[in-house]
């Protein structure tokens, strides 16, 4: 009995432990030439993502799931001692959240910092920010157990954090109070930085810079991408050359064929799927009658390879 009643609490034990360890997303990496970096000196964040973390977190708080914890992947370029933040990506509806914790959906960052590097190969994951019901306005103890496991993936060894609280009285435009902390109206955001090997985080100074969320523009299209994300992921790292694009609400994925002039397009837009092959310019529709996007997409290219022709018609 008292050895049944050890391997209860050891069960339980281990399953708080993973309820309260931060969970972060893990985004490929692009190749650059290494730089000697420092310790983070400050954050740089574009007025634009300011805009968009205030901004969300606002909407946010006005819906059903608003007291819920909600987050944001910072993409960027991470500097010698500096990281500029360029573009934030949102933890997305179908994240896993609740008062106490958040995980993200990551193929949906992925998919989206995929996109967005086909424009700026310097983004990289710099942190992220999420969100703390109440006064609390430090990274907690499981905040603390993920991160510090975390940052070793990022580069210098050292990432950026933010949290968010609703307990505050600014104006309403976005002021800061402090070197590491600013808000706007209720809301306000406190930084941090971390480091490998750091026994804590550490207050980390914040500085405004003239620009866009380099992000801002998938936000009309999030729905649609958060609805595919896991079979694009598996599409993008299977399939050599694959493209991404967006427009409205629709996203599309665009793949070369070997040996021919023609591209298989697939057009997105919420649940629905669409299949093309382009040919100068020329959409011709396909309905291979699949399943998912997956198969859909190889059974095309199935097709292909068994006609053999780059000029026989579908």
């Amino acid at each position: 009995m008292l050895a049944s009643l050890q391997h209860f609490l050891t069960f339980c034990r281990n399953r708080l432990r993973n309820v309260f360890v931060a969970q972060r997303p893990t985004l490929p990496e692009p190749a650059t030439i290494p730089k000697a970096y420092r310790r983070l000196e400050r954050i740089v964040l574009t007025d634009g993502v300011v805009r968009t973390l205030f901004d969300d977190f606002d909407r946010h708080r006005e819906t059903a799931r608003g007291e819920e914890e909600f987050g944001w992947v910072l993409l960027g370029v991470r500097e010698e001692a500096e990281a500029i933040v360029l573009a934030v990506l949102p933890a997305g509806a179908q994240r896993h959240a609740s008062l106490t914790h958040i995980q993200f959906h990551s193929n949906a960052q992925t998919v989206a910092t995929r996109l967005l590097r086909q424009t700026d190969k310097r983004l990289a994951m710099l942190g992220v920010a999420h969100t703390h019901p109440g006064s609390m306005r430090h990274p907690s103890s499981g905040d603390y157990r993920g991160d510090i496991q975390f940052v070793a993936r990022l580069r210098g060894r050292e990432g950026i954090f933010a949290i968010g609280t609703a307990d505050a009285s600014f104006p309403e435009t976005v002021t800061s109070s402090e070197p590491h902390r600013h808000g706007r109206g209720s809301l306000c955001m406190t930084w941090y930085a971390l480091a490998e090997g750091d026994p804590q985080y550490r207050k980390i100074p914040i500085a405004t810079i003239a620009g866009d969320d380099l992000a801002h523009p998938l936000a009309s299209v999030w729905p649609t991408l958060e609805t595919h994300a896991d079979g694009l992921e598996r599409l993008c790292q299977q399939l050599s050359g694959g493209q991404l694009s967006s427009a409205g609400q629709a996203f599309s994925f665009a793949v070369p064929l070997a040996d021919d002039p023609r591209r298989l397009r697939v057009l997105l837009e919420g649940p629905q799927i669409r299949y093309y092959v382009e040919d100068e310019g020329n959409l011709l529709v396909v309905d291979p009658e699949a399943v998912t996007l997956e198969h859909g997409v190889y059974a095309i290219l199935a097709e292909l390879a068994r006609r053999r022709s780059p000029d026989a018609a579908l």
